[in-house]
């Protein structure tokens, strides 16, 4: 009568709602998590794929990288077989290896030098025979359009003497001395034409002595300012080295801290390496221009006993 039983059965609707609610509830979360199952597991291999296409990728760059490492690298390869084979021709036996840290310049290279170091230079010496020679030429063609004189004298003993005594007797040597003269005559101008050729000569050996001097000269000057550049080029790298070296160093420090990727080690090592590439390359030719120096010398710096 008081509407006890009426507010239960409306309770008990209110229930069945409850439960109605959740059950729509439930049901929507579930197909959230069905959806976002299917959508994870699309990202997922979708990601796989692009991550696989990612290492294969990698896998070409690293095949690449192998290719113009190997492109690289042959050349150099065939270019210390080469030298070995050179060495061996040379020196008539087959050279140990050696490498540039087994090598160290002269303590001392000259920055400027006196001209007349090069007359120890072989050429020079070979050019200024030649021009002696000419010169001797000339004399001979000369001497031979005058008359030519001969002397001649002769003594003998008496070849039956049998004692000191008759020997010596003045009875028993004889003395003989006389002169010949030869006149060159109708030669034509043979004569005349030969000293001219001769001069000549002696006008072209002086020309080829000064040649030979000037391009001695010009050696001299190309090896030391090949060397003066080397030097600068040299310094120049080995700083670039250590800023690469320093650089590496600092990425090895933060990647162990995680602040740099591996791949950030990676690139920093191999600007390292590149500038430790161009380092040797420049001190390679500075050893070279070293020995060109010495050559262009007539076999070095220093006054040498002929």
């Amino acid at each position: 009568m008081f509407g006890g039983q009426r507010r239960l059965i409306e309770g008990l609707h209110a229930q069945v709602d409850v439960q109605q609610a959740t059950a729509r509830a439930t049901y929507l979360t579930l197909q959230a998590n069905i959806v976002n199952a299917v959508i994870a597991r699309a990202g997922y291999r979708a990601q796989i794929d692009a991550t696989r296409q990612q290492i294969e990728l990698a896998a070409e760059e690293v095949r690449l990288t192998q290719v113009r490492v190997d492109a690289a690298t042959a050349p150099l390869e065939q270019k210390v077989t080469q030298s070995n084979d050179l060495l061996a021709m040379l020196g008539g036996v087959t050279p140990g290896e050696l490498s540039l840290a087994q090598l160290s310049l002269p303590s001392q290279l000259p920055v400027s030098l006196p001209a007349t170091l090069i007359e120890q230079r072989p050429d020079i010496g070979a050019a200024e025979a030649l021009l002696h020679l000419a010169s001797v030429n000339i004399g001979v063609a000369t001497a031979s359009m005058l008359p030519s004189i001969t002397l001649c004298g002769g003594y003998s003993a008496n070849a039956n003497a049998n004692t000191t005594t008759s020997l010596l007797a003045a009875a028993g040597r004889e003395w003989s001395a006389g002169a010949d003269m030869a006149v060159p005559l109708f030669q034509g101008g043979t004569l005349w034409y030969r000293r001219r050729a001769a001069i000549d000569t002696y006008a072209q050996a002086r020309a080829q002595y000064r040649q030979t001097l000037l391009s001695a000269l010009a050696q001299v000057a190309d090896a030391l300012g090949a060397l003066g550049h080397d030097a600068a080029a040299l310094r120049a790298q080995g700083v670039s080295r250590e800023a690469a070296q320093d650089a590496l160093h600092l990425v090895q420090i933060n990647y162990e801290a995680g602040r740099n990727t591996y791949q950030d080690v990676l690139s920093a090592n191999a600007q390292y390496q590149q500038a430790l590439i161009n380092e040797l390359q420049v001190l390679t030719l500075r050893y070279q221009d070293t020995v060109a120096l010495y050559v262009a010398l007539g076999g070095g710096w220093s006054q040498q006993v002929p």
